[in-house]
């Protein structure tokens, strides 16, 4: 992958390291960065080097503030024409944000510091959250006269009761790491000086483990909500035969047969 400005991408080993790389643009995202990580995020689905993804910012103020409005790709403009507002939404942060919900690699998000609208919904469409304790959740749009965007009402509506997004939302409010603990929407709350360690402990922990399991379990746990019993189900029953014939379930059989740790391929 070829560097792109203001996105960091690295490998560790079978985990893929992505740092929003803005800091002083309050790590916002423009579209160069929306299209990096789109990038990013599908040659790890391809990749069978690649086992989990740790999706993180520069600093310990911000982890994403949303869209970058003097970006011209995404400022609003009254002269548009019509239509081109909603497809530039769908080109650019809602296929952003379908990227990390359809990621087939586990994705941990690393939750540094703030953030808000359209950051939030990279923190919300993540696997796995861990927080520093002074990390904060905002949804700031109608702050700007906006509607939620970027999928953010489809996301708050699964993590949130509906009177709470509706506080958040309508008041512009902030969710305190803490909060978001107890609301589930974050996984563990640590030190800020823990949180890289604590990271690479969770990543290394996915890239061990049995990737393509991972996946179908992902694509069941994403699609339930929306999903009524007969087609969950199903959906189950198809997955079940797609992962039945890959080498890890054999080798989780073999290793409680055999009363060892297993020791997942990730194929």
């Amino acid at each position: 992958m070829e560097d792109v400005e203001g996105l960091i991408r690295r490998f560790e080993g079978a985990v893929l390291w992505l740092q929003i790389d803005r800091p002083q643009a309050g790590n916002s995202f423009n579209g160069s960065v929306q299209r990096g990580l789109v990038e990013a995020l599908d040659v790890a689905n391809r990749s069978e080097e690649i086992r989990a993804v740790v999706l993180t910012a520069t600093g310990d103020r911000h982890f994403c503030t949303g869209p970058d409005l003097r970006d011209p790709e995404i400022t609003p403009d009254p002269d548009r024409p019509v239509g081109d507002p909603s497809r530039r939404l769908r080109d650019g942060s809602q296929r952003m944000v379908l990227a990390v919900l359809d990621c087939e690699k586990p994705v941990i998000c690393g939750l540094n510091g703030l953030a808000a609208g359209g950051g939030a919904n990279l923190v919300l469409a993540s696997d796995l959250v861990i927080a520093a304790e002074h990390a904060t959740l905002a949804a700031l749009f109608t702050r700007r006269g906006l509607i939620p965007d970027g999928g953010a009402a489809y996301l708050l509506a699964r993590h949130l009761p509906r009177n709470v997004v509706k506080e958040l939302i309508l008041f512009g409010g902030e969710i305190s790491a803490s909060e978001a603990h107890r609301f589930g929407i974050v996984n563990r709350v640590v030190a800020a000086s823990d949180l890289e360690r604590t990271l690479r402990d969770w990543a290394g922990r996915l890239a061990d483990g049995p990737t393509r399991a991972f996946a179908a379990a992902k694509a069941l746990l994403n699609d339930a909500p929306d999903n009524d019993r007969a087609g969950a189900f199903a959906l189950e029953a198809a997955l079940v035969e797609l992962i039945a014939g890959t080498d890890d379930v054999s080798e989780g059989v073999a290793s409680f047969l055999e009363k060892r740790d297993p020791k997942f391929r990730g194929r």
